[in-house]
């Protein structure tokens, strides 16, 4: 029967990873009205969101590709530049110190690594706090309700403009990088939260959609390695591991299937109508605690 509760928890983190929905919100849920509560942390919900990371980086490989190189030939100007300074202050001379950031490719993977330090600080400090949080339909429900609010707002205020990488700011990316370490809460949406952030800040839609998902997989994969402690938890047998691995896989083989689908709804539809879903959902579940 666990087994059939993992496909399902894995159908559902690849659904809702690219909704603004909060994935992790509807896992929570889920485990919690099929009495599958656990002494594993957030280690279950850590390997599905490794699965559809790893769609995300299968789909997007060339641009990732790109990113990474740009990131690594940054960090080599990075180190010149440094040997350029220790040159100039031996000898006297005033040789160029050469452009670490240019072009939009270079910018992008700045952003994103600028918006990677409040994410991280956030993500550790805050982490037995969403393993607390994940416990309790009322926080999860709260949660919902915190997601639908800010789409709403969002929604109604015509936020988004033009701006691409070349034009977004370094203050941008470090309030988007707050907002993602603040949905490590459960009900609140990572992807709804930093979007709703992007679009604040003046980023187009599509931009911030892209910059959302790509700026999950480092907090995804970090997450994993923060709970991995929790395979030598006693209900992890061997059976449960090799479930938990097979969910894992089945979300990413998901993910692959619908991630095009999911990014083009979310770029055409307005917020109002996944915040309707979240005060739904929301509200059920805080019903649903006090009535059962």
């Amino acid at each position: 029967m666990i087994v059939l509760y993992l496909i399902l928890l894995a159908v559902i983190q690849a659904v809702t990873e690219f909704l603004p929905v909060s994935s992790l919100g509807h896992l929570g849920v889920m485990e919690h009205f099929l009495g599958m509560e656990q002494d594993t942390g957030l280690l279950i919900e850590s390997m599905l969101h490794l699965g559809t990371a790893a769609a995300i980086i299968f789909l997007y490989r060339n641009e990732l590709k790109r990113l990474l190189l740009e990131a690594v030939g940054m960090l080599m100007d990075a180190i010149g530049n440094l040997n350029l300074y220790i040159h100039n202050r031996r000898t006297g001379n005033r040789l160029k110190y050469a452009r670490i950031v240019t072009g939009s490719y270079r910018k992008f993977a700045a952003l994103l690594l600028v918006s990677m330090i409040p994410t991280a600080l956030l993500g550790i400090s805050s982490r037995r706090l969403a393993v607390v949080a994940g416990a309790s339909p009322i926080c999860q429900g709260i949660g919902f309700l915190i997601s639908g609010i800010i789409l709403l707002v969002t929604d109604l205020n015509n936020s988004g403009g033009e701006k691409g990488p070349r034009e977004a700011s370094w203050d941008s990316a470090m309030w988007i990088g707050i907002c993602q370490g603040l949905s490590v809460f459960p009900g609140i949406s990572r992807l709804g939260l930093t979007v709703c952030a992007a679009l604040l800040c003046g980023y187009s839609r599509k931009f911030a959609l892209l910059f959302s998902i790509f700026m999950s997989l480092p907090a995804v994969i970090g997450a994993f390695f923060t709970e991995i402690g929790y395979f030598g938890a006693p209900s992890m047998t061997v059976g449960m591991i090799f479930a938990s691995i097979f969910a894992m896989l089945l979300a990413g083989v998901v993910g692959c299937l619908v991630i095009r689908f999911m990014v083009q709804l979310v770029q055409k539809t307005k917020f109002r109508y996944f915040a309707v879903y979240s005060f739904a959902i929301g509200v059920i579940v805080l019903l649903c605690n006090y009535a059962f």
